[in-house]
């Protein structure tokens, strides 16, 4: 869910939408979205008669072959490297850790009606703390985004990992100053299309506030 959140958020703040189709929700159970990707998942990304799944490779490509800042998946190659350095890692920490939490606390209790398993959160919240001190002293260290100097798709695929807890109104970010400020220079970089990929998650959010 949570880079369908990234790559809807660079689609909208970068030149490329309106030059090709992406499938972001709402179709995938159709025959015909069978034919472009038969496990039936989004995002899927169709330009030119050229299918492609996944969030991450769809950035990668979008970055590549359109006429965006370089900044976001840069060519020269240790840059570009760096970026792939943390996407690689980000699919075996950040992300499952983040979401880890969020199903817990979030997810299971909406759809199983029962309460939040505290030793399993626990858990969770400790794996995913070790993810956020790594974020810190390996990739952040005293730069202003993940991989240097520039917002790049790591920044993204990470940020909307990050917000997932939200959806409780767990900010794990509260006691992280590092990190707090790299997220506010990702929202700024972003404008509107950070909220706005954010919206459902937000809302969640309050309507659980309203219940409590």
């Amino acid at each position: 869910m949570s880079p369908r959140k990234a790559l809807k958020s660079f689609w909208r703040t970068s030149a490329t939408m309106g030059l090709l189709t992406v499938v972001f929700s709402g179709e995938n159970r159709t025959a015909d979205f069978s034919k472009l990707n038969p496990m039936q998942k989004v995002p899927v990304m169709v330009d030119n008669g050229f299918v492609l799944t996944e969030s991450d490779a769809i950035l990668k490509y979008l970055a590549t072959k359109y006429d965006v800042p370089e900044h976001w998946y840069p060519r020269q190659p240790e840059h570009r490297a760096r970026v792939d350095e943390y996407t690689a890692w980000h699919h075996t920490n950040t992300r499952p850790h983040a979401a880890k939490v969020f199903i817990l606390e979030v997810l299971l209790p909406a759809q199983t009606g029962s309460p939040v398993d505290q030793n399993r959160l626990r858990r969770a919240l400790s794996e995913l703390d070790a993810t956020l001190d790594k974020l810190e002293s390996m990739f952040l260290k005293r730069q202003p985004f993940l991989c240097g100097d520039d917002i790049t798709v790591a920044d993204l695929l990470a940020v909307c990992e990050l917000m997932q807890p939200l959806g409780s109104g767990r900010d794990i970010l509260k006691d992280r100053p590092q990190l707090q400020r790299w997220r506010s220079r990702v929202q700024s970089a972003l404008g509107d299309s950070f909220l706005e990929a954010h919206a459902v998650l937000l809302a969640v959010r309050d309507r659980r506030k309203g219940r409590l």
